[in-house]
Parts: C-alpha cells; sequence; structure tokens
C-alpha cells in the first residue's frame, strides 16, 4: 500500500508552502491571508529517497453545521481517515494558541502516528515557539521553515521511522528524475507535463471545467465523481485555485481539474482572486479538452464568449455544457438562442458541441463524456498528405483563390498537416501575403466540413518556397 501523508493544522501556518515543497511545484496558492486553501488537495510527495502521496488540507477552523467552516473541516476529515500519517503543523512565530491545542486533541483521538512540525522556525524569533510545542503532548517538534527548506532533513527522519513502525514502504524514487524546487518557475505546475504533439493512449486525459462563478463547477465534478470530493454551496468563489483530481471513466484514465470561477477583469480584485484566475488560466493553457460550463439561467454572456475565446487560442478542445436545465421552461427556445449566440460569438470553432445538463439532478451528464472524447478525438485528428492535396485540388477548382494586386494569380501548390493538437497545416503558396484572410477561413471551414472537424480549433499558415521556379 502506498504511504499517504496529511497535513494539518489551524490557518495561515504555512501547510500550502510546506505541500509545495513537498511535491517540487507551486501546486497550491499560498497567501498570506488566512483560509486561502479550501478543498483538500493531493499531490506526489518527495523527500530524499522517498516517495509518498500528499494531502494539504483547510485550515482546522469550528463552524456551525452547514457553515463553509463545517464543509472544509469535512472534507480535513477524509483527508486524516484516508492517511497512515498526519503533519501537524504549528507557527512557531506565534507560539502556542487554544486553537492548535484543540485541534492537537482531536488529531490524538484519531490513533494516527503525528509528526508535530514548528514551522517558521528559522531565526531567533521561531526558537522559543518550538520549545512551547512541547506542551502539545505530541512528541518532539521537527524544527522546519517551509518557506526556505530548512528542517528537511529531520522531517525526514520522523516520516521514516513512523512508516516502518507502520510497515508502509515507500516507493523508492528514482534520483534521476528529479522535480523543480518550489521557488522555481515550471511548466509543471499543474500535476503534468504537456506534450504537443504526442497522444500517448496510456497518458490521462487532462480535462478541466471553467467557467463563470456559481456556474455548478464543483458540483459537476462530484457529480461525475461519485463523492463530495469538493465543497460546494450557495456561496459564489468557493473554489480558489485549481484542483487536480484523478478519475477513471469506463476504463479511461482522467484527470479533472476545478477551477476558480472566471469574473471580467474589471471585476477581478484583490491579490488572491488574482492569483486564483491566473491558476484557472494555467488550467486552461495545459489540458487537453475543456468543458466550458454556461448556467441556464443566464444563457451565453459577453464573459463566456471571453472565456471561450480564450481556450480557443489556446489550442484546446472545446465542449459547451449549459448546467442547471432542469430549471428551463421554454427548453427549445432557450437552446436555439445559446447555440444562436454561440454560433455568431465563435465562428472559429465552428460546430461546438453544446450538451444540456443538471450537475444537481445528473440529467444528462451520460451525453457529457462522450462529447468530451469526440473533441478529444477531433483535436488529435490526422490527415494524410497525399489525401490534402487531392482536397485542395479540388476546393481550389471549385472555389479559385482571389487574385493579388495588379492580377496577379495567387497560386496554392502544396499543403500538408505538421501536427495534431490542434490540427495545423502549412499550406505553401507563390504570394503567402497576397492570401486573402477570407480565403483562409474559406478552407477552413471546408475543412471542418470534410473531415469531421467540428468545434476544434484549427491553424492554417502559409509559406512559400525559397525557390521561385519551384
Amino acid at each position: 500500500m502506498p504511504l499517504t501523508v496529511a497535513i494539518i493544522g489551524r490557518p495561515n501556518v504555512g501547510k500550502s508552502t510546506l505541500f509545495n515543497r513537498l511535491v517540487g511545484k507551486r501546486l497550491a496558492l499560498v497567501d498570506d491571508l488566512p483560509g486561502v486553501t479550501r478543498d483538500r488537495r493531493e499531490g506526489k510527495g518527495k523527500l530524499g529517497d522517498l516517495n509518498f502521496t500528499l494531502f494539504d488540507t483547510a485550515g482546522l477552523e469550528e463552524g456551525e453545521a452547514g457553515s463553509l467552516e463545517a464543509r472544509m473541516w469535512t472534507q480535513t476529515e477524509r483527508a486524516l481517515a484516508e492517511a497512515h500519517i498526519v503533519l501537524m503543523l504549528i507557527d512557531a512565530r506565534a507560539g502556542i494558541t487554544p486553537l492548535d491545542r484543540h485541534f492537537a486533541d482531536l488529531i490524538r483521538g484519531s490513533g494516527k502516528p503525528i509528526v508535530l512540525i514548528a514551522n517558521k522556525s528559522e531565526g531567533a524569533a521561531g526558537e522559543a515557539g518550538v520549545y512551547d510545542a512541547f506542551a502539545l503532548g505530541l512528541g518532539e517538534p521537527v524544527a522546519v521553515s517551509a518557506e526556505h527548506g530548512e528542517g528537511l532533513a529531520d522531517l525526514y527522519q520522523a516520516i521514516r521511522e513512523h512508516a516502518e513502525l507502520l510497515e508502509v514502504e515507500p516507493e523508492e524514487a528514482d534520483d534521476a528524475v528529479r522535480g523543480p524546487k518550489a521557488d522555481e518557475p515550471s511548466e509543471g505546475d499543474l500535476d503534468f507535463a504537456f506534450e504537443d504533439d504526442a497522444a500517448d493512449p496510456d497518458r490521462p486525459l487532462q480535462l478541466a471545467i471553467v467557467g463563470r462563478p456559481n456556474a455548478g463547477k464543483s458540483t459537476l465534478i462530484n457529480r461525475l465523481l461519485g463523492e463530495d470530493r469538493l465543497i460546494t454551496g450557495p456561496e459564489a468563489g468557493l473554489t480558489r485555485d485549481s484542483i487536480a483530481i484523478p478519475w477513471c471513466h469506463e476504463g479511461r484514465e482522467i484527470r479533472l481539474f476545478d477551477t476558480a470561477g472566471l469574473r471580467r477583469k474589471s471585476k477581478v480584485v484583490g491579490k488572491l482572486e488574482k492569483l486564483s484566475v491566473a491558476d484557472a488560466l494555467r488550467a486552461v493553457r495545459y489540458a487537453e479538452v475543456v468543458v466550458l460550463l454556461l448556467d441556464a439561467d443566464l444563457g451565453f454572456e459577453r464573459q463566456d464568449a471571453r472565456i471561450a475565446e480564450l481556450v480557443a487560442r489556446e489550442g484546446r478542445a472545446l465542449v459547451i455544457a449549459v448546467n442547471k436545465w432542469d430549471t428551463v421552461g421554454d427548453r427549445l427556445e432557450v437552446g436555439r438562442q445559446i447555440r444562436r449566440a454561440v454560433e455568431k460569438s465563435l465562428p472559429q470553432v465552428k460546430g461546438l458541441p453544446i450538451v444540456q445538463i443538471s450537475a444537481l439532478t445528473r440529467q444528462g451528464l451520460d451525453g457529457l463524456m462522450p462529447a468530451v472524447f469526440g473533441a478529444h478525438e477531433r483535436w488529435n485528428a490526422r490527415i494524410a498528405t497525399a489525401e490534402l492535396n487531392r482536397w485542395l485540388h479540388d476546393v481550389t477548382g471549385h472555389h479559385p483563390p482571389p487574385s493579388a494586386s495588379g492580377g496577379r494569380p495567387v497560386k496554392l501548390r502544396y499543403m500538408a498537416q505538421i501536427r495534431t493538437r490542434p490540427p495545423t497545416f502549412v499550406i505553401f503558396v507563390n504570394r503567402p501575403r497576397e492570401m486573402k484572410a477570407s480565403y483562409l477561413r474559406y478552407l477552413e471551414n471546408e475543412l471542418r466540413r470534410d473531415y469531421g472537424l467540428a468545434g476544434v480549433p484549427l491553424r492554417l499558415r502559409t509559406k512559400t518556397s525559397k525557390n521561385p521556379y519551384a
């Protein structure tokens, strides 16, 4: 059984900073504001030669039943139940607080091995807090600085000892494969590395759910998973950072990404919301398929169009899901309005699949994943060069390109697909600068129609031969 470790503590003691340090990537948002983390986050931790599954959790706070704090605590309880070892963090600079004592008693009652960590212990200001930590009765504290990477050798020893007592042997890490440090930028910030032109059937499909605040993204993912994995509620903006969740659907490995709601740029205020938006945009950038979730009561508005345009610019496959369909009265008319608005606003991805669903009642969910898989297949489509050139001969014969200035002919000599994900083509033209944008759109629409590439962003590039007599 693989070793699992949960990081637990009151708000603002540095749990997410330690999580980022141990996974070697900036996966969790970090801010001075308490309570940034709400959902539990899972990552692959690495410490020396140890590999383990690591949970970052929300700060422990008491709250009335049904409150946001209570829902956050429920997620923390689940992480605690799944973990072999608990890392309880305190802030050495702040010392022991009544909340630390309260939750130390709760964690002690779980019967799980506990490693007490006095974080922020660098310098003289944290030294007194390390000694105060003995009062919690959880054994000798491990003094660390998650931000500066200090004390990790002692933390390694403590985790190793507990793992051996539990007879849970962590995987031996491959020293030749090391991730970047937590304070270094990385394209792997979202738990995966994206290969632009290599469709690996064994690799999980990266699926991001995006949309405006309160569209129902977390509720949709909970319904797909069949469990309350993410915090949901009537409050807008519950999700703050992108949460990666592994899932298997009909034998297909998928990694789901829940993202923060995307408001208009003028309404995004505060450092934390800006970080949340940046995290959501990064999820789009490294996804393969993106589901844009609409609120059926609001329809397809300008902000939805902006999000869809961003997805198309990034070259990702796009599926539109209209949520809360069970609340719609005249479904036929609302469906027509949304379809017309989508076609008018997004001609660059003509033929987008639109699925009507209700995440709350599971209505229409059976049609969502087939639409996702279909979009992914079209996104990976490859057309043979010989077939492309026969097609090019036919379409240019039926509708020749407009002449250049001065009446000089524009000749399309050759065409080839140079990559997939999204399908990208290069056309060799004798006068590429004289090629009309309208004619390229004509070729793009014909490609979509003849090769079934509806709803997928296409890239058409023009190029000229260096040899003018070729």
